[in-house]
């Protein structure tokens, strides 16, 4: 039963594998004989099996496999195997026919490789030509026309466009040419002799034209890309001396030194700025030169002489341009400048004159809260009269100063023509607290003066000295020195009147008693002393 089924596929097999020899046969035997119109013809189904060889021999060697498994079983089974003629020899047919297609399949493989060996060559022959053909005609013309670098970032940027419209032609050529010279590199490696010389001159000449129309491409794009550089640094510096132009031009009217430093470093700021991108366009620029001076080897035979003198005249003139309003700027920053270190030194005047009017007014203050003291004797009166001369050359110091200051603000007002400022209020406020100062310093001196007179005449009238007769002692000393003394204390009571009515006292009231307290101690200890010198007098009238 086994091989009543085995024998339907063998006789399949036998039927397909017979008409598939007799096919090949024919397809072999037809190429053999050269016929030459087989040469100049595609692949097409009138050269191919009705069947798959390849299925054809895999079927035949599974069906000779089983029958040798099926014979290798009865003879090693023990038990008896009793095979049919037919089958005995089926074993012998499917070997003799794998033989033979296996030769004739062999060969069929070999003709379709020289078939397609030789259509591939023709394809690749007319594919060849037709790159070469665009790349030295139209490709070529197209890149004779462009040498312009454009006069400005968008004149430059539609170069860019027009170019790369003609790389994406150029690109899809190229692409054509790496898949030629991968199917030349292929058909070189299997070794053909008779096709070597006509495949390297093919593989040759397609690399040399496309090589040098990459390489100009390539050069065309870089001059381009440079250009549009250089109009980039251009403009940017272009829009950086517009900047400092308008910034010069607009008046300056900083509030304080302050605000005037900012300034002056946010033009400096600007200048470099300036230097940097002028030195970038001039390095840009002579790139650019540069190249254009390399543009002459791709003329491809054609005179750019005048295209380029164009070229490199809207360079060299556009950095010249650049140069001029960049010195045009610096003169101007130079004029600037100086006018803000004026005004630098204008502020400084003012406010150091604002500061010598507070300097005066903490002088003033202090010489009312704690210049007090009127001195407990002579000595320590003449140390505090000697303190305040020096104190009050220190007040006038400070004023002189800020006259000084005053007197060179309205220079420096005049030099930069402005009229109304601040500092025209200082100078009445500085006069003012000047005469507050006089005058209380004047009061300051009249008050020492008297103490000095009184602790002087107090001091000899109350010193031990018993030698003095009475003749010498004259009792209206006693009362002058009384006198100066109420004096005195009156005039601890009165204030300092200014011009404006304001008043002003020295010291607080505990101060003024402690002072006054003194005073009046002195004048007791006088007033003891004349009636210690009255009472032996009279004794000597009622004896």
């Amino acid at each position: 039963m086994d091989w009543l089924n085995k024998r339907l596929v063998f006789e399949k097999f036998t039927k397909e594998s017979t008409s598939l020899l007799d096919e090949l046969a024919v397809i072999n035997n037809g190429s053999d004989k050269g016929n030459q119109n087989e040469k100049d013809r595609s692949m097409d189904f009138n050269y191919l099996p009705s069947v798959d060889p390849e299925t054809v021999l895999q079927t035949g060697h599974e069906l000779l496999s089983e029958l040798q498994q099926r014979r290798f079983n009865g003879l090693e089974g023990g038990v008896a195997w009793s095979p049919m003629d037919d089958e005995l020899l089926a074993q012998p047919q499917v070997m003799k026919l794998l033989d033979s297609l296996r030769e004739q399949y062999t060969r069929y493989q070999e003709v379709c490789r020289q078939r397609s060996k030789r259509t591939q060559l023709d394809e690749i022959q007319q594919k060849v030509m037709q790159v070469v053909n665009w790349l030295e005609g139209p490709g070529s013309e197209q890149l004779r026309t462009q040498w312009g670098i454009g006069d400005s970032i968008r004149a430059s940027q539609a170069l860019q466009q027009k170019h790369e419209e003609i790389e994406s032609q150029h690109s899809e050529w190229f692409a054509v040419y790496v898949e030629l010279n991968q199917q030349i590199a292929a058909l070189l490696n299997a070794g053909d002799e008779e096709d070597l010389v006509e495949l390297k001159g093919l593989q040759q000449r397609l690399s040399d034209v496309c090589y040098r129309q990459a390489s100009q491409l390539e050069f065309r794009q870089n001059l381009l890309q440079i250009a549009l550089e250089f109009h980039g640094v251009a403009q940017e510096l272009s829009q950086q001396l517009d900047g400092l132009l308008g910034m010069l031009c607009v008046d300056v009217a900083p509030t304080d030194g302050a605000a005037i430093q900012q300034t002056l470093k946010l033009l400096e700021e600007k200048l470099k700025s300036v230097d940097t991108g002028l030195q970038g366009l001039r390095e840009k620029g002579q790139n650019l030169l540069d190249q254009i001076s390399n543009q002459a080897s791709w003329a491809y035979g054609k005179d750019v002489s005048s295209e380029n003198k164009d070229n490199v005249d809207h360079i060299q003139n556009v950095m010249e341009d650049m140069q001029l309003r960049k010195q045009r700027c610096e003169d101007m920053v130079d004029v600037r400048r100086l006018k803000m270190l004026q005004m630098v030194q204008l502020f400084k005047c003012e406010e150091d004159a604002a500061q010598a009017v507070e300097w005066l007014n903490e002088l003033l203050d202090a010489l009312l809260k704690t210049h007090i003291r009127l001195g407990d004797d002579s000595q320590e009166t003449k140390i505090l009269i000697e303190k305040h001369r020096k104190f009050v050359d220190v007040a006038q110091s400070t004023y002189d100063y800020g006259r000084q200051l005053l007197q060179a603000t309205v220079v420096l007002c005049q030099s930069l023509r402005c009229t109304s400022r601040s500092s025209g209020d200082t100078l009445p406020k500085l006069n003012r607290v000047w005469k507050q100062f006089t005058i209380t310093s004047e009061e300051r001196v009249h008050r020492l003066e008297m103490a000095l007179a009184f602790h002087s005449n107090a001091e000899k009238i109350l010193q031990e000295n018993p030698d003095l007769s009475e003749s010498v002692l004259d009792f209206e000393q006693f009362e002058e020195i009384e006198g100066v003394g109420k004096s005195l204390l009156d005039r601890l009571t009165v204030p300092v009147i200014y011009p404006d009515g304001t008043e002003q006292y020295f010291g607080s009231p505990s101060d003024m008693a402690s002072t006054a307290e003194h005073i009046r101690e002195r004048i007791k200890m006088v007033c003891l002393k004349k009636q210690q010198l009255l009472e032996p007098d009279a004794s000597i009238r009622e004896s």
